[in-house]
């Protein structure tokens, strides 16, 4: 798979005005399991953060052309480039094809055994002409503090030292660079055969800049693709979508916070769901509620030790017993288990194509959001399943869990969705208590661990008959998104998912029909129609991927395998050129959201391998 564009240098401005800013899905993402970038199908890095997902950036040009910061490498010629990873491994590959050669650039940050090394953070830009001969041009622009900080600019015989009050970054190239103390620059050009490299490196106290001659490039270069290639051998998937599945575990890899075992749900901030702005959000967090899927999806492809260290992250950060006892769970936690994400909005940049606000940390995370408790449940049921049976104290935890959910669970709130139109009686949140209890009675019996098996027995089948009465429209002949309302929901996809209801009963298929017919596009499903049920925010929204896998293994299940396959099939035209997807598929058929997004991964491969065993 490959991505082709074509484009006209134009000095070391690069593009020209009128494509200042990529299409979302022209993007590649390399990273180093602490944090990533997003690399350019012409070249350019504009998003970094250093040293972490979740620190200002140094490199934004994607949430403002002009402002931002980037990291330009290009052919300084007319050229047409394609990108793709290099086999089996998050090294990504730029290529550019001009009259008279061709070169390529090998993007990839070193994973190093060594903690101090990896606090190196190196970001290794290696250039190639591979074919005839190529004019190049570099340009390194930084902008510490989402461009709230200023810096220097520190050059010697060796290195190129950007320094900021919070953050100095060492440039070491094999080309001469120039420099106007803001920012460097060169332009060089390759014959066949010929390389240079560029090594970016956070430094302070204790790490110290170093080079990066072009043998050692090449040696990490070899050294990070026999990483991934190792990682990904402890995969089990062997069924029919190998590829797609196996660049989905890579991109999950990559969104892991090594030091906490934490996912983020996306690298990025401020992608928007429409072009008009208003939805922009930061997702550079670690969700609960993608517990359960991020433990099905490693565990079934064979990643014991991920998903132990996701089981960890919430054992060592989200305070089972305590918080439960007096009121609800955070939704949402910093990738190193903090509490507090406060939102900000940065008026100094204009956002994705003038797609204001650009937002830092994220308000939501003081919502009450019930489904929680089911997803957390459920992972910690399917671990002990499939992974290691848990512990005396995580059952004494799972105890308070489920008698706090049996005391609350018929309270309105805010939803999967995070709406902020005010708290209302959702059927996903209802369902996903139901799990939370259900999963719970299970282990119980399972293990025969002691537990309030009459309590609990009757909250469950209170939740179930509350949802089957008032849950259910007649109008619709379907399950819908809240109480006392016909509007369709694309989350109550997850009931026979969660095993709530048969995937063959009446009432599920007659709203399996309903969803196709109201919120289903080319096999994208929207989430719900907000016009119909106004959830607070401006603008319009495009389909939901997640929602769109759910609707696969939704048909599959319910032994319409055929139209699964098709409609899989379909979704995975809407991957970008690499096999990477955003939140949302736009009208005509373009990433929108933060980029890459974990859960759409997460949903992809369970999708797969039950599309698969579905398919015998």
């Amino acid at each position: 798979m490959g991505a082709e564009t074509e484009y006209v240098a134009s000095g070391a401005s690069g593009p020209p005005e009128d494509s200042r800013y990529l299409p979302i899905g022209d993007h590649g993402l390399i990273g180093d399991l602490r944090t990533v970038a997003l690399v350019g199908v012409n070249g350019t890095i504009d998003w970094y953060c250093c040293p972490r997902f979740d620190s200002p950036s140094v490199f934004a040009s994607i949430l403002d052309a002009d402002r931002g910061g980037s990291f330009q490498l290009y052919a300084d010629v007319p050229a047409r480039t394609k990108q793709f990873y290099f086999p089996d491994t998050n090294v990504l590959i730029t290529r550019f094809f001009a009259q008279d050669g061709v070169g390529e650039i090998q993007d990839y940050m070193p994973i190093p055994d060594d903690p101090q090394e990896a606090d190196r953070h190196r970001l290794i830009r290696r250039v190639s002409c591979v074919r005839g001969k190529l004019p190049f041009r570099v340009h390194v622009a930084p902008r510490f503090d989402y461009a709230r900080q200023s810096h220097t600019v520190v050059q010697d015989r060796a290195h190129t030292l950007f320094e900021s009050p919070s953050l100095s970054l060492a440039l070491s190239a094999s080309v001469p660079m120039e420099t106007d103390g803001r920012d460097a620059w060169a332009r060089f050009e390759l014959q066949e055969g010929e390389h240079a490299v560029f090594a970016l490196d956070r430094t302070r106290a204790g790490v110290e800049p170093r080079g990066c001659p072009i043998e050692e490039a090449e040696a990490e270069f070899a050294a990070t693709v026999r990483f991934w290639r190792k990682w990904l051998s402890a995969s089990r998937y062997r069924g029919r979508w190998r590829e797609v599945v196996h660049r989905s575990a890579l991109t999950l890899k990559l969104l892991t916070y090594a030091p906490s075992g934490g996912i983020v749900a996306a690298p990025t901030t401020s992608l928007p769901e429409n072009l008009s702005g208003g939805r922009n959000w930061d997702y550079r967090y670690v969700w609960v509620r993608d517990a359960a899927f991020c433990v099905y999806a490693l565990l079934r492809l064979g990643f014991t030790e991920e998903a132990e260290a996701f089981m960890t992250f919430l054992s060592n950060h989200v305070p089972f017993a305590g918080s439960c006892c007096t009121g609800p769970l955070q939704i949402m936690y910093g990738i190193d288990g903090r509490k507090d994400l406060p939102e900000e909005e940065l008026r100094h940049l204009e956002g994705y194509r003038k797609s204001e606000p650009v937002r830092i940390g994220n308000a939501a995370v003081t919502q009450l959001q019930l489904d929680i408790y089911g997803a957390l449940i459920d992972s910690i049921y399917l671990y002990n399943k499939w992974g290691t049976p848990i512990s005396s104290q995580r059952w004494d935890e799972v105890c308070k869990i489920a008698d706090w959910v049996a005391d609350n669970w018929d309270q309105p709130d805010e939803g999967i969705w995070e709406t902020r139109g005010g708290r209302k009686d959702f059927v996903y949140s209802r369902l996903m208590c139901w799990v939370a209890i259900e999963r719970s009675i299970r282990v119980a019996n399972q293990r025969g661990l002691p537990a309030d098996l009459p309590r609990w027995r009757r909250a469950r089948d209170a939740i179930y008959h509350d949802i089957m009465d008032n849950g259910w429209s007649e109008t619709q002949q379907a399950f819908v998104q809240h109480f006392d309302d016909d509007v369709l929901d694309a989350s109550v996809l997850m009931m026979p998912l969660a095993k709530f209801v048969s995937p063959t009963d009446p009432k599920w298929l007659s709203t399996l029909d309903a969803l196709s017919r109201g919120l289903v596009s080319d096999s994208l499903v929207y989430r719900y129609d907000p016009v119909a049920s106004p959830d607070g925010l401006e603008g319009p929204e495009g389909t939901f991927s997640i929602c769109s896998f759910w609707y696969v293994e939704a048909l599959a299940r319910a032994g319409r395998v055929e139209e699964a396959r098709l409609a899989f099939e379909k979704m995975l035209t809407y991957a970008n050129h690499v096999g990477l997807y955003a939140e949302e598929i736009g009208h005509t058929g373009e990433q929108l959201g933060n980029f890459p997004q974990a859960i759409t991964h997460l949903a992809l491969i369970s999708a797969a391998f039950n599309l698969d065993h579905a398919l015998g």
